[in-house]
């Protein structure tokens, strides 16, 4: 509860030292897992001193335990190992400290172990961690790769050595951190996350050599595992070799089977690239001269073509057949002419031996009334009447003399 505390009514340290202590007294025991990073056994003491560390958060605390707890676990229990502590808290009023006073040590056994990380695959699979679509591809070169590894390890030698003997101009932003025990999970994170922050880092490589299960529990932890993720640069894990199998493999966009591996995947072999140009360059060329070939022998077959080879020579031979042609129409047309032009003849001769003006030059003479309607009958004229007779050179008029009927 708050306490009533002003600068001018304080309360000496003494007291809140009592009163956090009476509020930690009210906590009841609780189970605790973690790393030991410390441990004092000193001859004749009955206390044992250690230190229990969480790799993820890098948060430690100290635990207690009288001699005989301790030694239940001495054989199976060292700095480094994994234990659940059954332990209560306490405050030491004196120092201000807080530690926790252990009852009962369990060491974490490998098969508890490998269940955990089962346990957490599965959970990180179900959020979509693993998922293909999320990995991102590799660049084909790299200009600079991120490289996170322990100082002066093997991993590192072979990861260098490889790519540089691949592509000699290939460049490293290179992070040395812890590789296991309790500060490799948070610098690892703190390393891959700089890397991941840099414009100029192409590809992230996590590199680490073979261990136990207990040496590669690192890589295989949850906050390692979500910062990977996270990341916006493609990763590949490159920890222990073949058959290990930590958690980071499954989130990395590209799995390698040892350090050497992860080089020979990131960086491409300059003499198999320059084996692939000469040979797309061959084949380039190949094509080329074959399409130039085909077009030089379509091109030859075309002017082998006698329109080609000779232009003039069909327009010559039109011009013959033309010439045939007017020639052969205009016959043709005179025979027409010719003929018709007899026809003609012949029907003038015809229509002139049939013309009434034919009949009028013989002497003969046509009556026509008033109305132009010629006189066939002399019923059809009247006494006095005046007709108009036409004769061959002419016409003239006439009277009708009543004594001229029959």
């Amino acid at each position: 509860m708050a306490l009533n505390t002003s600068s001018d009514a304080p309360i000496p340290v003494g007291e809140v030292s009592r009163l956090i202590g009476g509020w930690i007294d009210r906590l009841g025991a609780v189970w605790v897992e973690g790393q030991i990073t410390q441990l004092s056994r000193r001859p004749g003491a009955g206390v044992v001193f250690l230190t229990l560390r969480d790799p993820s958060y890098d948060i430690s605390v100290s635990v207690t335990c009288y001699r005989q707890v301790f030694d239940a676990v001495a054989d199976v229990v060292s700095e480094g190992a994994r234990v659940v502590v059954l332990a209560k808290p306490e405050w030491y009023a004196p120092r201000g400290q807080l530690s926790l006073r252990a009852a009962e040590i369990k060491p974490v056994g490998v098969g508890e172990l490998l269940a955990r990380l089962e346990q957490l695959k599965k959970s990180l699979a179900a959020e979509g961690l693993f998922a293909a679509e999320r990995k991102k591809p590799l660049p084909f070169l790299p200009q600079l790769i991120g490289l996170v590894c322990g100082r002066a390890s093997a991993a590192e030698r072979d990861v260098l050595e490889n790519a540089r003997h691949r592509w000699p101009a290939v460049r490293f932003e290179v992070r040395n951190v812890a590789v296991q025990g309790v500060h490799a999970v948070p610098q690892v994170v703190q390393a891959v996350k700089e890397l991941d922050a840099l414009d100029d880092v192409d590809v992230i490589i996590v590199a680490r050599g073979g261990g136990s299960v207990e040496d590669l529990l690192p890589f295989s932890d949850e906050q390692l595992v979500r910062a990977v993720a996270s990341c916006r640069t493609p990763v590949v894990s490159a920890i222990g070799h073949e058959p290990d199998n930590p958690l980071l493999d499954h989130v990395a966009d590209l799995r390698a089977s040892t350090p050497t591996d992860a080089a020979k995947k990131v960086v491409p072999d300059v003499g198999e690239e320059y084996e692939r140009v000469q040979f797309l360059r061959d084949r380039a060329r190949r094509s080329v001269q074959s399409f130039i070939d085909r077009e030089e022998r379509g091109l030859a077959h075309a002017l082998a073509r006698p329109s080609i080879e000779d232009p003039h020579r069909m327009v010559d031979e039109r011009a013959d057949h033309v010439a045939s042609l007017l020639d052969r129409g205009r016959r043709t047309l005179g025979h027409l002419l010719d003929r018709a032009d007899s026809e003609l003849t012949h029907t003038h001769a015809r229509v002139v031996a049939l013309s009434p003006a034919a009949t009028l030059k013989r002497g003969y003479a046509v009556l026509q009334k008033a109305d132009g309607h010629a006189v066939r009958s002399p019923d059809e004229v009247t006494a006095e009447e005046s007709l108009r007779a036409r004769v061959a050179e002419g016409e003239f008029t006439v009277r009708v003399d009543v004594r001229d009927r029959p």
